[in-house]
């Protein structure tokens, strides 16, 4: 009951109103096919080549159809000319064989073309599938890590991805249609012309009224399928939690499957049940026009035989002129229905092109170059920030100077702002107020991408890659991501080593178990991995966002106790939960809130007895 309501919910808006935002809303005939310049550009850099193939065996396959009518005609009227003359079978055959032959000829062409076309659509296709996922993941490359963090760039995403594998190729295969059609269709009204204008007058009459109703119906699609895209996205969540190897022991030991399941196909019938009525609102309509049509296509055959009845045509001009306006009746309904879903498709499309127009809040200025060595640090000046579409403060009022080869640790409550300020730091949010300089310089006017590869990370929801246990570390450092004494190095400093190097193809196991081969980690050792990836890099900064959390204390004291010596000479920046470690830094900074409330070393904050103190002394008892 709830899945027929929701879907006649979902199409009573679409019906009423026309659409007031850019992702849902149409656009005019004008602007629809003035964007296939736009995607006609997308595809001549996909293949030029396989561009001007297609459009040759396009046009041939327009010449060939009038051609092959036209000699039927006149192969039609030499055999009633030789039958009416009594000439000798093998004679009139003999005369006919050159016409019969062209004939052939013009077939076999039309064979040729036909596979040709299929075979050239099928590698244009992969082309530009390739072309333009590339396009939107090079796009998403590009822009902040805030865009993640909202739902509406998923929804914008999820369209995009959606027509990039479906509508924008087939714009391209129905414009080459269109102009093959366009060819043809001239050819036959020309062919049509010669025995009655009347013809073209019926032809045009019988297909143009549909046009209007199947351009609204195109846009209501457009809409009801662009409004769906959050439920569309929560039934891919969904198949995920099914079938995804990191959710299967939560599903199976809280018996999630059948509900989430149920949810599944609840989603499901909503939006079949919204598609399927309005389809079927558009079929009884159309069904209707094409009733109407009918009516012409009659009265044009009557014409037709009545003139070859009262001896005004040939036979061979009345076979010719019945089966060319048969052919031409349903190609002006073919026409109009590719004009109709080249502009419906150009509605989807326009989903694509608005979601590469996306741009980065965080400005890639490169004003100014990053300085070989940090000469005076990091400060932070009144720095404020707030997530987009939030009205509370994640960080507010943040001053203080992180200088070179010292150490910092970040405490605080879970949601106190620990991890948010370092993705600051990073350049991945840029502050709502205050400013980051870099030995004095905004970090908004230096060049992100070389100042990221300033900068060892790991944070504590790190990534396990599918990927063999070298990649998984040397992707730290992509530039040397092959090269092999340079990982072993970065896993002896993580912890790794032994873990990878007793693994039964060593560094070359593939991790995981989404592969053919691959070797599962504990979660402990997973966080190796993930640290020695950050040791990959000769950082000058290194951030570690709990890099321990997951070790048993005697791997922890292990990585601790070489902490100093790994970060000796680099601005070291620790969020921790775990004091024993804390402790070890040069200073500490105390968040709440947001807001930092204390900042000094160990042995400073202890005799202040504030907050600090308080969960020192507080994890402190849990070991006495």
């Amino acid at each position: 009951m709830l899945s027929n309501q929701r879907g006649r919910a979902w199409l009573t808006q679409v019906l009423a109103q026309p659409g007031t935002d850019s992702g849902r809303k149409g656009i005019d005939l004008g602007q629809a096919f003035h964007q296939f310049e736009r995607i006609f550009r997308l595809v001549w850099v996909a293949s030029p080549k396989g561009t001007l193939v297609l459009a040759a065996l396009t046009v041939i396959g327009g010449i060939v159809p009038p051609l092959l009518a036209w000699s039927k005609k006149l192969m039609i009227d030499q055999v009633v000319d030789a039958a009416g003359t009594g000439q000798n079978a093998w004679t009139g055959l003999r005369g006919m064989l050159p016409l019969m032959a062209m004939i052939l000829a013009a077939l076999l062409i039309n064979s040729m073309t036909v596979q040709g076309q299929a075979l050239g659509e099928k590698n244009l296709r992969s082309r530009l599938s390739l072309h333009i996922n590339s396009l939107i993941m090079r796009k998403a490359l590009t822009l902040d890590l805030g865009y993640f963090e909202d739902s509406e760039y998923y929804d914008k995403l999820q369209n995009a991805r959606e027509e990039a594998d479906q509508r924008a190729l087939d714009i391209v295969v129905q414009s080459f249609k269109l102009i093959q059609t366009i060819i043809v269709f001239a050819a036959f009204c020309l062919l049509l012309i010669r025995f009655s204008p009347l013809l073209i007058v019926i032809l045009i009459g019988a297909t143009l009224p549909s046009f209007g109703m199947q351009n609204r119906y195109g846009q209501l699609t457009f809409r009801l399928l662009s409004s769906q895209a959050p439920e569309r996205r929560q039934m891919k969540y969904l198949e995920e939690l099914l079938t995804v190897d990191r959710y299967a022991k939560e599903v199976k030991l809280f018996g999630l499957g059948l509900p989430l399941l149920s949810r599944y196909t609840t989603r499901f019938w909503e939006l079949f049940r919204a598609d399927m009525a309005l389809a079927r609102r558009r079929s009884v309509v159309s069904i209707g026009w094409a009733a109407l049509g009918l009516i012409g296509y009659f009265a044009a055959i009557c014409l037709i035989v009545y003139h070859a009845i009262d001896g005004t045509i040939t036979f061979g001009d009345a076979v010719l002129y019945l089966e060319v306006f048969e052919q031409s009746h349903y190609l002006g309904q073919a026409l109009l229905l590719t004009l109709l879903r080249l502009y419906e498709n150009s509605l989807f499309t326009s989903n694509v092109f608005a979601f590469l127009a996306l741009a980065p809040v965080v400005e890639h200025s490169q004003i100014r170059s990053v300085p070989a060595r940090l000469q005076h640090g990091l400060e932070l000046r009144g720095v404020s920030f707030r997530y987009p579409g939030r009205d509370e403060w994640a960080l507010r009022n943040i001053s203080m100077t992180l200088y070179p080869g010292k150490k910092l640790a970040l405490v605080g409550l879970n949601g106190a702002g620990k991890t948010t300020l370092v993705k600051l730091l990073a350049g991945l949010y840029a502050p709502t107020e205050g400013e980051i300089l870099l030995d004095g310089v905004d970090l908004k006017q230096v060049d992100l991408e070389a100042w990221r590869k300033r900068i060892g990370v790991i944070f504590q929801d790190f990534v396990h890659y599918h990927f063999i246990a070298a990649e998984n570390i040397g992707i730290g450092q992509i530039e040397s991501m092959y090269q092999r004494e340079q990982i072993v190095e970065a896993a002896r400093k993580g912890g790794a080593h032994d873990v990878l190097a007793n693994l039964p193809d060593g560094y070359d196991t593939m991790l995981g178990k989404w592969f053919e081969n691959g070797h599962e980690l504990s979660i402990g050792q997973w966080q190796k991995v993930a640290l020695s990836r950050a040791f990959m890099r000769d950082a000058e900064i290194l951030i570690m966002d709990e890099p321990t959390a997951s070790l048993d204390a005697e791997q922890e004291y292990q990585i601790f106790q070489r902490l100093r010596e790994l970060t000796e000479g680099k601005l070291t920046i620790l969020i921790s939960h775990r004091f024993s470690s804390v402790r070890m830094m040069d200073r500490i900074v105390v968040l709440e809130g947001g807001v930092i409330t204390e900042m000094g070393s160990h042995t400073e904050l202890m005799a202040q007895n504030g907050t600090y103190a308080h969960l020192f002394n507080t994890q402190a008892q849990g070991y006495r």
